[in-house]
C-alpha cells in the first residue's frame, strides 16, 4: 500500500528549545522518503519517530542556516553506517557548496553509499520519477533559498456510468486505458482527468513570487511562520513569513492542507498561529506543527 506523509522531525527557528528539536521534515511519497532541511539533533529525531535511514532517497536543503543544515554530518553518516543500498541524492543551493562539502567530510568514517550531489542554482525540475516531478524556486532570504515543489503527473479517472453508457467492459476497460481507443470510443468518452497531487516546501523566506508559485494547487503546504503579525517588521527585516502573510499566501493560492512551522522561541502560545492564520481568511484544514506529527497528504479529489 503506499503511504503519503509528512513526519515532522522539528519544528524550531534558529534555536531548539525544550519542546521543540531543530528543523527537519521526512515527506514519505510512496517508497521513496524525501528529507528536507535536517537541523542539528534530526538524527535523533528520526529514531524517535521511527524513520530509517533506509527510508531516505533524497535530501532536500533550503539554504546554509544551521538550524535547517547541521543535521547533515549526522544523517550521512548514518546512511553509510548503515549501509543503505540504494542511491541517495541531495539537492541544497549551489552557492553553499562549500557549506555542503564541510558537513559531508565533517570528521572521518567510511564512505559505503552512492550519494550524488545535485545542486540547484536555478528555478526548475531537478528530477522527474513515475510518481513526481521535483521543483525548485528561488526565495528571498539574506542568503541564498530555494523551496521545493513536488507535482504527481495527472492521471485518468475511469467513470463507470459512462463506461456502461458506452457498453465498455471486462478486459475492454484495460485496453481502452492503454490505447486510448476502442472503436468509436475513446478514452475522454468514458474518463475524466484525475488531478494529480501537489505538496510543497517553503521555508525562510519573506513574500516573493517563489512563494505564490511553489504554494499554488497544493494539497499540503508546509511553510514556515516564524513569527506573529505584530512583529510583521522583525519578519521582513530578518526574510521570515508571519502566520497570517502564510496563511495568505496559501489562501490565494488554494492550498487544502496548511501546516504552519519554525517557530521563533519568542512565543509560547501556538494557538495564536492557528488563530491569526484563521483571522487572514484561510479556511481550508490547518496544523500548527509540533514535533513527531505525522500528517497524512489530503486524498485526491
Amino acid at each position: 500500500m503506499s503511504v503519503r506523509e509528512l513526519v515532522v522531525l522539528g519544528t524550531a527557528s534558529q534555536v531548539p528549545t525544550r519542546h521543540r528539536n531543530h528543523n527537519g521534515y521526512l515527506l514519505r511519497w510512496d517508497g521513496e522518503g524525501i528529507l528536507f532541511d535536517p537541523g542539528e539533533g534530526t538524527q535523533r529525531q528520526m529514531l524517535r519517530a521511527g524513520v530509517a535511514s533506509h527510508d531516505l532517497h533524497r535530501i532536500c536543503v533550503t539554504h546554509f542556516h544551521g538550524d535547517h543544515s547541521l543535521g547533515l554530518a549526522g544523517v550521512i553518516q548514518r546512511i553509510n553506517l548503515d549501509r543503505v543500498p540504494h542511491e541517495i541524492s541531495a539537492h541544497y543551493p549551489r552557492s553553499g557548496q562549500r557549506f555542503f562539502d564541510r558537513l559531508r567530510y565533517a570528521t572521518a568514517y567510511r564512505e559505503t553509499v552512492a550519494l550524488t550531489e545535485a545542486p540547484v542554482d536555478a528555478d526548475g525540475v531537478l528530477a522527474a520519477t513515475k510518481s513526481y516531478t521535483l521543483q525548485a524556486r528561488r526565495l528571498s532570504h539574506p542568503v541564498e533559498s530555494y523551496g521545493y515543489r513536488l507535482v504527481e503527473p495527472d492521471g485518468r479517472r475511469m467513470l463507470p456510468e459512462r463506461l456502461a453508457a458506452h457498453g465498455v467492459g471486462g478486459p475492454d476497460v484495460g485496453r481502452i486505458q492503454r490505447e486510448g481507443t476502442l472503436g468509436d470510443v475513446t478514452l475522454d468518452d468514458v474518463s475524466e482527468v484525475r488531478r494529480g497531487q501537489r505538496f510543497a516546501f517553503v521555508m525562510d523566506t519573506r513574500l516573493c513570487d517563489g512563494v505564490y508559485a511553489l504554494a499554488e494547487g497544493c494539497d499540503l503546504l508546509v511553510i514556515e511562520s516564524t513569527f506573529l503579525d505584530e512583529d510583521v517588521r522583525l519578519a521582513v527585516d530578518h526574510g521570515h513569513l508571519t502566520a497570517g502573510q502564510a496563511a495568505t499566501v496559501a489562501r490565494d493560492a488554494g492550498v487544502r492542507h496548511l501546516v504552519l512551522t519554525h517557530f521563533s522561541q519568542r512565543y509560547s502560545d501556538p494557538e495564536e498561529f492557528e488563530r491569526q492564520a484563521r483571522a487572514a481568511g484561510f479556511e481550508g484544514e490547518l496544523t500548527v506543527a509540533h514535533d513527531l506529527l505525522r500528517v497524512p497528504v489530503p486524498k485526491r479529489r
